[in-house]
């Protein structure tokens, strides 16, 4: 069978057509009209072949919901400018409820850029939305659009929504760094993913239909406080965790599983669970040195 994920941008049709998908939900956590129209028949095909689709749709979902409460809440603390870096085939200018005078950047590589701006050309955001192409990889035009922005406002959050995990530790570590180098950059939100879930998913399908053109390349170590030392390093704090695994619970959206393993979980203990519940999730990152745990 051909990649159908060819490049890590791909990914992105995957994520949107899971998007579509949770606003079909009487349940629906939040509803994404223009998701559909961005996937298309390609994001179906990948999310066909890339496959556990429950849990698939399960975890972008969680994974949307809490980045939603994240942005609303620096929004609401003041933030000016949203960097959304990596961005794909995210509508949130279109979709939240934003202040219409709100700056949101949306920076990605020029095809991606060109198929969004093609696609929705006839929709209207509800705030100052513009897209840049830009191939983050390179470290000078990275630190010069970074620069050019951090001039243009005085409180920025800046989303890596889906990009850390592709990206080596050096990559990583560059891109901290040159975030923290931005005086007005306050808040950053990314993904988490314990020690525990790159062992697990290492034998899954997904990893392995990914692993020649978008593998998962972050890798901060195996220590529970690997992950937050990694950051503190260069310049980011853990300010807050929503886990996917405690979120679904709070919310009554638990990860679906069949009748043995539902029953099975019913009876084991939470100290049992609670690795399982913590295996990934968006982090609220904010500017300092010290070791907060996870």
């Amino acid at each position: 069978m051909p990649d159908l994920v060819e490049h890590v941008s791909d990914t992105a049709f995957w994520v949107a057509w899971h998007r579509a998908q949770e606003g079909r939900r009487r349940d629906a956590l939040f509803h994404d009209p223009l998701a559909e129209k961005l996937a298309g028949e390609r994001g179906r095909r990948i999310a066909r072949h890339m496959g556990v689709g429950r849990a698939m749709a399960w975890s972008m979902a969680l994974r949307t919901y809490s980045l939603d409460g994240f942005i609303r809440d620096a929004v609401r603390d003041g933030a000016d400018m949203i960097v959304n870096l990596g961005a794909g085939l995210d509508t949130r200018p279109y979709r939240l409820d934003l202040p219409a005078g709100l700056s949101w950047i949306e920076v990605d590589f020029e095809p991606m850029i060109a198929y969004k701006n093609a696609r929705l050309a006839d929709e209207t955001p509800v705030c100052r939305l513009e897209r840049i192409a830009c191939d983050l990889s390179e470290d000078a035009a990275r630190r010069e659009l970074l620069t050019r922005l951090n001039a243009r406002a005085r409180h920025i959050l800046v989303l890596t929504e889906g990009v850390i995990p592709y990206l080596d530790n050096d990559q990583v570590a560059a891109l901290a760094a040159d975030l923290a180098a931005q005086d007005h950059v306050s808040v950053w939100l990314t993904d988490y993913f314990s020690p525990l879930f790159r062992s697990l998913s290492a034998r899954g399908k997904i990893m392995k239909r990914l692993a020649r053109n978008a593998p998962f390349r972050f890798d901060p170590g195996d220590a529970p406080d690997d992950w937050p030392r990694f950051f503190a390093a260069h310049g980011w704090r853990i300010d807050a965790v929503r886990f996917t695994g405690e979120e679904g619970r709070r919310l009554g959206r638990d990860l679906p599983l069949n009748w043995l393993m539902r029953r099975m979980m019913r009876f084991a203990p939470e100290a049992r669970l609670a690795p399982y519940r913590r295996m990934n999730g968006m982090v609220r990152l904010t500017r300092g040195h010290d070791i907060r745990p996870l």
